[in-house]
């Protein structure tokens, strides 16, 4: 089986192809540089991910999967939400971006009890234009006072799992692919994967 994730993220495509395993053949976007930058301007995750895949379904053959995801702090009002990979700005850096929403939950006063926070994933599944299945994962957590750990990409060393003392950035690899909010989209997809490709 064999899939295309609409991203040129190396990130986010080592992390989904080590989710999925060895039974599945994971490219990215990276070898298709006549496929231009898609705008993400849908107004929820679920709108961004479908865009994202039918576009690029329609001019590549296969199964394309894509995902919008994001971090969602309730004392910031759902925010960055959809706007987290831009929220420092277009070509913001992790480091900057996570500085920016420390910042901004410092400025709204959020002491320890009020730093409650989840990611947010959602994953389209197309083919040929045509959206095929949606799916959603979520974890719940915290944020950190300060970035923690070198592992893991984007708001990974703020963000505390419930359960766990340490962020994202401080678990093993193997253990947050078992329990990220794109692990948990990405095991839903894997499950149906056999029936997409007739195969059930």
């Amino acid at each position: 089986m064999q899939l295309i994730v609409a991203t040129r993220n190396a990130h986010k495509t080592r992390e989904i192809d080590q989710i999925l395993g060895s039974t599945v053949v994971v490219q990215d976007l990276t070898d298709h540089p006549e496929i231009s930058e898609i705008v993400e301007s849908g107004e929820s995750f679920e709108e961004n991910a479908k865009l994202k895949a039918t576009a690029v379904s329609k001019q590549l053959p296969g199964l394309v999967i894509a995902d919008d995801s994001g971090l969602e702090v309730e004392a910031l009002k759902g925010a960055p939400g959809i706007h987290s990979a831009r929220y420092a700005g277009p070509n913001a850096s992790d480091q900057e971006k996570i500085a920016k929403l420390l910042q901004q939950l410092a400025r709204a006063g959020a002491k320890s009890d009020r730093r409650r926070a989840r990611f947010r994933c959602v994953l389209a599944v197309a083919r040929e234009g045509l959206v095929l299945a949606m799916f959603e994962g979520m974890v719940e957590g915290k944020i950190a006072e300060q970035p923690r750990g070198l592992h893991g990409f984007g708001y990974d060393p703020i963000f505390i799992p419930d359960g766990f003392e340490e962020t994202f950035a401080e678990l093993p690899h193997e253990l947050k692919n078992n329990i990220s909010h794109r692990a948990k989209a990405i095991r839903k997809l894997k499950a149906k994967l056999p029936r997409f490709y007739g195969e059930v």
